[in-house]
């Protein structure tokens, strides 16, 4: 039976890729092809599956990677192949963003199409930056206009008199050629001059910046600042709320942009909590993690679980493959009936929780000092103890327990090596002189970012800032030649983050408003 093709219409939101929908995001996930454009975010890009095509189609202001017309086509031929495409557009695909063209030239040809809304610019540009556009002490009436109409026809051509004063809040999209224009004719025509405006630039995303000003003097102010397209401008009494209600770019990490080190399957929690804080986070993984050369230690020593009294797991990659081991041999659960697990902290006991194991002990200190002292006070002379590890882990835990009279049987569980590719990226990123901090969550990720970087690791640009998680990270960074200006009181990431926030509440920097 043929597969029939299908268009998706998607939007793809303003650039937070947060705001896709839910729907948005599984025809993403199902698709064959992506067709996307300039202003839909890239990394939505990684929702659907490795091996569908992803076509860029990008427009901006003179200058069109492919004509609508050929996107038209290209929309259609693909369906035709039964395949199912993502047509994913920034914003909402009905609003100013030309997808009502692309349907009806599906429905023209007879191909099957679906249209999924997106939050549009407008709406989404205005709550990033404080203003809401409706407000029943301000106005109950919105209007929204495209500022870059079909070149076949005039912005004059528009009814200015009924826009001035029959709307309360206006929303301009794609106006900034044309702003001069707007803020004349909506005076002249009966707008009060000192009307509030707000402009605002790459809504929703770590670049946002807003520029608030009057009719009167915005052209003026968007002139001294450079500042350029792409921007909504909002023009009503509601701006005046932005005073009140910012909030995007009052977070604590708002325009700083950070580079984090950890391997690609954990990046993705500790990034989310950053970005979350404000910041933009570039993550390179220095390191990945891989199985070890045999198994046969770490099968001895499942083998021998039902003698051992401890289980210690020393982070969130130890958990995993732990249990995947434990799978991987035939064993579940119950195989640790007896065993008291001890997880080195709370990330790790979250883990553990994830597969249906509470962890019996954390220690106060949230590194190996702090295993080796709890065990200490419960006493572990002629136990048994197992401590899968990575294999570049440090040796404190297995000695010193040692030390105390325990058996203690510490196999390699998982290795980390350096990824093949990323050097260049590290390299580009520091030229660009863009970053604020880079930050580094285990001496490894330290120890081949500077392989990766090069000779030129140590002289990092004036104004980065290195993030450790704990000492002995630091250690290795101040081996290296790297100074390190932020550790954590405890080696969490929740702590990292918190201090990397308290470090740059006392950095000079201006954003927001400008």
């Amino acid at each position: 039976m043929t597969k029939t093709g299908v268009v998706y219409l998607v939007g793809a939101g303003p650039g937070d890729p947060g705001l896709i929908t839910v729907k948005g995001r599984d025809c993403l996930r199902r698709a064959d092809v992506v067709v996307y454009d300039y202003l839909a975010n890239p990394r939505l890009l990684a929702e659907a599956p490795p091996e569908a095509e992803r076509i860029y189609v990008g427009k901006t202001r003179g200058l069109h990677h492919r004509p609508q017309e050929e996107i038209n086509l290209l929309l259609a031929e693909h369906a035709r192949q039964g395949k199912t495409v993502v047509r994913l557009k920034g914003g909402d695909p009905y609003v100013f963003g030309r997808g009502g063209e692309e349907a009806l030239h599906l429905r023209g040809q007879g191909i099957a199409f679906e249209v999924v809304p997106g939050v549009t610019a407008a709406f989404a540009a205005a709550a990033y930056a404080g203003i809401p556009l409706t407000h029943r002490d301000y106005t109950t009436s919105l209007g929204l206009v495209t500022g870059h109409e079909n070149p076949e026809k005039k912005m004059s051509r528009l009814d200015w008199e009924k826009l001035a004063t029959g709307v309360g809040t206006l929303v301009f999209y794609m106006g900034m050629a044309n702003l001069e224009l707007l803020t004349r004719e909506l005076v002249r025509h009966g707008r009060p001059p000192e009307t509030p405006v707000a402009i605002v630039r790459w809504a929703t995303t770590p670049c946002q910046r807003t520029l608030t000003g009057t009719l009167e003097d915005i052209v003026a102010k968007v002139r001294k600042q450079g500042f350029k397209p792409p921007a909504v401008i909002i023009v009503g009494e509601v701006v005046a709320l932005r005073s009140h209600l910012a909030w995007f770019e009052e977070r604590p990490l708002f325009g700083r942009r950070l580079l984090i080190t950890r391997s690609a399957g954990q990046a993705g929690a500790f990034q989310q909590m950053l970005e979350g804080l404000g910041a933009e986070v570039v993550s390179v993984p220095t390191i990945a993690t891989v199985a070890p050369l045999d198994w046969a230690a770490v099968d001895e020593g499942l083998m021998r679980l039902p003698d051992t009294d401890f289980l210690i797991l020393t982070s969130t990659n130890a958990v995993e493959f732990f249990f995947d081991r434990l799978r991987a041999t035939n064993r579940d659960l119950r195989a640790l009936a007896g065993v008291r697990v001890v997880a080195v902290g709370p990330k790790t006991a979250a883990a553990l929780a994830a597969h249906g194991i509470r962890a019996d002990l954390v220690p106060n200190t949230y590194q190996a000092e702090g295993v080796v002292e709890l065990l200490r006070g419960l006493g572990v002379k002629g136990k048994r103890i197992l401590y899968p590890h990575a294999e570049l882990a440090r040796d404190l835990i297995p000695r010193d327990l040692r030390a105390l009279g325990a058996e203690v049987d510490a196999p390699v569980l998982y290795r980390t090596v350096m990824p093949e590719h990323g050097g260049d990226e590290l390299r580009r990123l520091f030229a660009e002189r863009t970053l604020d901090a880079v930050v580094f969550t285990a001496s490894s990720t330290v120890q081949n970012f500077v392989k990766m970087v090069g000779k030129d690791a140590p002289q990092l640009p004036r104004g980065v800032a290195v993030a450790s998680i704990g000492p002995p990270t630091t250690k290795t960074a101040q081996k290296l030649g790297l100074d390190v200006h932020i550790q954590p009181a405890s080696s969490t990431l929740d702590d990292l983050a918190a201090a990397v926030v308290e470090y740059f509440r006392h950095q000079p920097f201006h954003a927001g408003d400008d």
